[in-house]
């Protein structure tokens, strides 16, 4: 095998990877934060589960950067553009900017709880839980049910249902006062 396709493959490799690490331990945080009675231990693996997925993003954008965009916005930005465009035919590419935004928040909403705790985390308005979270599952969904086809589509498919209906239930414990 050549050194540039190996080079390739393991870029494809790590791009890849990365993503699905962390669409499956954000998955996997809100599947354990759903049925939540104040178990601490769960807390705190939650919390980790969502952090090292956002890292995993992070590494993810890297990835894609170095492997597939040599450091090249514009060429990351004519990329978004071109899936886009075969997806919806429309030639945007501010799929890039709405990524970049989306670790951005995850940032913001892993600080909250890192920097003031869980109470502070799980008691924020509803509102405001609900609109991050579901906006995180509207972009996994258009990242795997959307864009992708095949096994990886109905996988995606699988992923979102269960994040649905995991949220679903902390919606209901929250309106019951069990949060």
């Amino acid at each position: 095998m050549r050194q540039c396709d190996l080079r390739m493959n393991i870029g494809e490799l790590l791009t890849r990877g990365t993503v699905w690490i962390s669409i499956l331990l954000y998955a996997l945080g809100t599947i354990l934060f759903a049925p939540r009675s104040k178990r601490r231990n769960f807390d705190k693996l939650v919390r980790s589960s969502w952090t090292v997925a956002s890292l995993a993003l992070a590494l993810h954008f890297i990835a894609a950067f170095h492997f597939h965009h040599h450091w090249s916005q514009v060429s990351a930005l004519r990329e978004t553009a071109s899936q886009t465009y075969e997806v919806y035919g429309l030639n945007w590419g501010g799929g890039l900017g709405i990524n970049y935004l989306v670790l951005l928040l995850w940032i913001f909403d892993l600080a909250w709880w890192w920097l003031k705790g869980l109470d502070s985390y799980a008691s924020r308005p509803l509102f405001w839980l609900l609109s991050w979270h579901g906006f995180l599952i509207f972009i996994i969904f258009n990242a795997t049910v959307v864009f992708k086809d095949g096994v990886r589509r109905w996988l995606g498919l699988v992923i979102c249902l269960m994040l649905c209906s995991a949220w679903y239930l902390i919606i209901r414990r929250r309106r019951l006062n069990t949060i």
